[in-house]
């Protein structure tokens, strides 16, 4: 009990979960392949509680640049049940996913959403269609829920169909989809655009047909893709999913877990924000590393944040954009909990704006670092390539060698030591040797200041860097290195440009 009274709330509740399940019959979990031995072969997983339940089936990426819905659907795999059965489809149309195009590739269906039976005795058109309406009867499943994105929110044009759930009116699919609503609702941000209740999915699609040909209560989850972080998108799913779920008496956990309660040994999972604040270059850093072996990278929010579901990560990067504006998203109590999951042994990366936030001059800022910010009035120095050279101890933790090397840099913060005496004092891994000094910034500051530090914030660890190796052509290695020693995971070997001698 006391440990449990020490521990985050989302550590608390995983391992409620965790005792929850060992006193429960043994979940069984298997994986097939639906359209196996075709180019549109795509997984399913199944999580069988072992007790008399429903049997939910969720899918995922039938619309290839809807990328939340397969986000979600990925995470909501590795949920476990209560009772009944969880079948998750979470990337139905694998090639259009890869190539971020609505329809499925090299099909006939082209449009896999309106390519299930409309009539009696009509059949599904095509390959991956005629696959994946097999799999749904072979499943007879209770409820299905099928992962959608539009263009735009439905209260802002009505010819889209963003943020709503759309459902077949009845006795039993309409309280349940009002409840999906009041669950997708209360992640709505302030002044954001409200979710709403649509009628009757359109003819061949998944959901339309599971309910007209095959009775089965069916209903399209819809986001709005446009200017919203992946993260708030895939989190919304998460809750209308865990909604059905809760409802159906099946939820052993929350809506935001998004991974296996057991972490797998020589993996690194890195949290990636991409909330407010943050840069529309996050896509860049999740490129970079995914690139890394071994590496599982999820995007995060405030909400993930203030619930405390870093508890599942080893690690988490916070990339350029606005540090207040970081700040400001993650608010008082999110920043406190992002403290607490450094102190207790996560790791933080903060690049550019996220170094801001790391150092601990400001009254936003996380003081995660032993840093201040020198030359405040002049942080909009410019944009443009600078020179940095390494530290033995940067060689050490990042790879590399000696003398200097470019690197793309963008009104990074000039860090210099804070001397405060609760926070160990930190170690400078690389050093500019230019400098970018425009709109009134004065010549010579920038020159010899840290461009990376490392330190130590209880048992965890921090790498702030000023500017943006992670977008940096050859210096990907660099920032991998970082995010592995930040995340206590092994750093593999960097390979660097070549480099030239500095002064």
């Amino acid at each position: 009990m006391n440990r449990l009274r020490r521990c985050t709330p989302f550590l608390c509740l995983l391992l409620a979960v965790a005792s929850a399940v060992a006193a429960a019959p043994a979940l069984r979990r298997s994986s097939g392949v639906i359209a196996a031995g075709t180019q549109w072969a795509t997984p399913y997983h199944v999580c069988d509680s072992g007790r008399p339940g429903p049997t939910v089936l969720v899918v995922g990426g039938v619309h290839g640049n809807e990328p939340a819905g397969a986000r979600a659907a990925g995470q909501v795999r590795h949920w476990s049940v209560a009772r009944g059965r969880l079948v998750v489809v979470p990337r139905a149309n694998e090639l259009g996913l890869r190539a971020a195009t609505r329809f499925v590739p090299d099909a006939k269906e082209r449009d896999l959403n309106r390519s299930f039976p409309r009539g009696a005795g009509e059949k599904p058109t095509g390959v991956l269609a005629t696959a994946l309406w097999g799999f749904v009867r072979t499943t007879a499943p209770d409820w299905l829920l099928d992962l959608h994105e539009s263009k735009a929110a439905r209260v802002q044009q009505k010819k889209n169909v963003g943020n709503s759930v759309i459902h077949t009116p009845g006795r039993i699919a309409t309280p349940q989809a009002g409840g999906l609503l009041e669950a997708a609702n209360a992640a709505v941000p302030d002044g954001g655009d409200r979710f709403v209740l649509l009628r009757y999915p359109a003819k061949g699609s998944l959901a339309g047909s599971a309910t007209q040909r095959l009775g089965i209560p069916a209903m399209i989850l819809e986001t709005t893709r446009t200017e919203r972080p992946i993260s708030r998108r895939t989190r919304q799913h998460r809750r209308m999913v865990h909604r059905l779920l809760r409802d159906l008496g099946m939820a052993s956990g929350g809506p935001h877990v998004m991974f296996p309660l057991l972490r797998e040994a020589g993996t690194t999972r890195v949290a990636l924000y991409d909330g407010a604040g943050a840069s529309g270059r996050v896509s860049v850093v999740e490129d970079k590393l995914r690139g890394a072996p071994h590496t599982l990278v999820r995007r995060v929010g405030p909400p993930e944040i203030l619930a405390g579901a870093l508890a599942q990560f080893h690690v988490l990067v916070v990339p350029g954009g606005s540090g207040s504006g970081e700040a400001k998203a993650i608010t008082a109590a999110g920043r406190e909990a992002l403290r607490r999951f450094v102190r207790n042994g996560g790791g933080y990366v903060g690049v550019c704006a996220g170094a801001y936030l790391a150092a601990s001059n400001y009254s936003w800022s996380l003081a995660l670092i032993d840093a201040r910010v020198i030359d405040r009035a002049h942080w909009k120095r410019g944009k443009g390539t600078v020179s940095i050279e390494l530290t033995p101890e940067g060689r050490r933790i990042l790879g590399g060698s000696d003398g200097t090397f470019a690197v793309r840099y963008a009104n990074g913060p000039l860090l210099a030591a804070a001397e405060r005496p609760d926070i160990p004092d930190f170690v400078p891994l690389a050093h500019f040797r230019s400098e970018i000094a425009e709109n009134g910034a004065p010549k010579g500051v920038m020159l010899g200041t840290p461009a990376i530090v490392a330190g130590r914030w209880g048992r965890g660890r921090v790498v702030a860097a000023s500017p943006h190796l992670e977008s940096t052509d050859g210096l990907e290695p660099l920032f991998r290195r970082a995010v592995a020693w930040a995340a206590h995971g092994p750093a593999p070997t960097a390979t660097l440009p070549p480099a030239s001698k500095g002064k």
